[in-house]
């Protein structure tokens, strides 16, 4: 498992069993022994992230400060993803991608509604934010690492986003709503599949 994440960390989830067997220094069927087929393998490292994300949120919640503690969720659901070439690729519905994202919206999806939900309470984030704004958001973050090749430079603009979630006077309201949650992941897999995108248009 730690030799496959690295491996899908680095090459993404186009890299094969036997590079996460040489890497592991195991012969192939070391890995056909516990995992039938590279599928199989990258369900069980999602697993392990979906555990870690739906922690990192559970324990914003423990944040006596609700900006500080839904700050904090989205930072640390977007380390995992920009650190994690292979998880951004699943996470844009390659492979089984509608029956992760589901296994994420079940899970992590109303621990971030209450996150949301308090913030909006203590008057601290602007009132027509939605929680699906949230996995746009970390999409908008995920393409940064992506195009530009510079890990840390998320940050940067998460920093700016966070300031546009603040609740002020002045700001004008958001011009759209947000999609539904079951409507954005639909179309995430569906732009991650030519085949898909062209039935679409």
């Amino acid at each position: 498992m730690a030799a496959a994440r690295e491996v899908f960390r680095d090459r993404g989830i186009g890299a094969t069993l036997n590079d996460v067997a040489h890497h592991a220094g195991v012969g192939v069927g070391t890995v056909y022994r516990r995992f039938p087929d590279k599928e199989a393998l990258v369900d069980a490292l999602f697993d392990d992230m979906v555990d870690t994300v739906e922690a990192a949120t559970r324990a914003a919640l423990g944040e006596p400060d609700p900006w500080v503690g839904l700050a904090t969720a989205l930072e640390k659901t977007c380390e995992v993803q920009a650190l994690d070439r292979g998880l951004r690729e699943v996470m844009l519905g390659t492979g089984r991608g509608p029956e992760r994202q589901a296994q994420m919206r079940e899970r992590v999806a109303p621990l971030i509604h209450e996150l949301v939900t308090r913030a909006k309470d203590a008057g601290v984030l602007r009132a027509d934010v939605a929680p699906p704004d949230f996995p746009t958001i970390q999409l908008m973050l995920g393409a940064v690492t992506d195009h530009v090749g510079r890990p840390e430079l998320w940050r940067r603009y998460l920093a700016l986003l966070l300031d546009g979630l603040r609740a002020r006077p002045d700001l004008a309201p958001l011009p759209d709503a947000a999609l539904p949650p079951g409507d954005f992941d639909e179309r995430l897999v569906v732009a991650s599949d030519p085949k898909c995108s062209k039935s679409m248009d």
